[in-house]
């Protein structure tokens, strides 16, 4: 059984998606958030998940409050770390710390709009194709082995509210199917790739 720690912002429709599909050999053990009325905590504890509440603003620096973070994971033995819309610049003496078991998707198809607005960057570039990627997270934004991508087509009269509605349910399958090849053990870090094992 590998233990799974989830990190939120917000409403959690990822983590949502991921706890919902009911993965084999994995236990959610805990959801996590920089924000204490983040919506998506009361739906973890609703469930029976044990959740904590670490407000960023309470720390004096983003170090402080990254040990308070690895501290409350480490607390639940995870096996895997999940970043679910968690909208925090992680320390790079974190992710080293969680290299190679923390995941995060991004609205983009990678190494495409990394950072905000992505969808907005996409349509104002012309671009005939929106997504999202799954990939580990390394010290650098937005970037680490991809995993897995999905990709939707951007319409002529498609708004940002349009394509991140299209690109979100893509999200919502993608990401569990990853967690899911990560618990089998089926990935492997191949420098900037990674190769999936069927």
């Amino acid at each position: 059984m590998k233990n799974i720690v989830i990190l939120i912002s917000g409403r959690g429709s990822n983590m949502q998606a991921i706890v919902d599909a009911g993965i084999p050999g994995a236990r959610i053990a805990a959801v996590i958030s920089n924000r204490p009325a983040a919506a998506g905590l009361a739906w973890a504890a609703e469930r029976g998940i044990a959740t904590v509440a670490l407000d960023h603003k309470q720390y004096p620096s983003r170090e402080a409050f990254d040990e308070a973070l690895a501290h409350a994971i480490d607390a639940h033995a995870a096996d895997l770390v999940v970043l679910a819309g968690f909208m925090r610049i992680l320390t790079p003496a974190f992710t080293q710390r969680y290299e190679g078991r923390m995941l995060n998707i991004h609205p983009s198809l990678l190494p495409a709009f990394p950072g905000l607005y992505t969808h907005q960057r996409a349509i104002e570039s012309g671009c005939k194709l929106a997504g999202c990627t799954v990939h580990f997270v390394t010290a650098e934004l937005d970037h680490g082995p991809i995993v897995s991508q999905a990709a939707v087509p951007i319409l002529d009269d498609d708004t940002e509210d349009t394509v991140s509605a299209r690109v979100l349910l893509e999200e919502h399958k993608l990401y569990p199917a990853a967690v899911r090849a990560f618990v089998e053990g089926r990935l492997q870090i191949d420098g900037l790739r990674v190769r999936e094992q069927r």
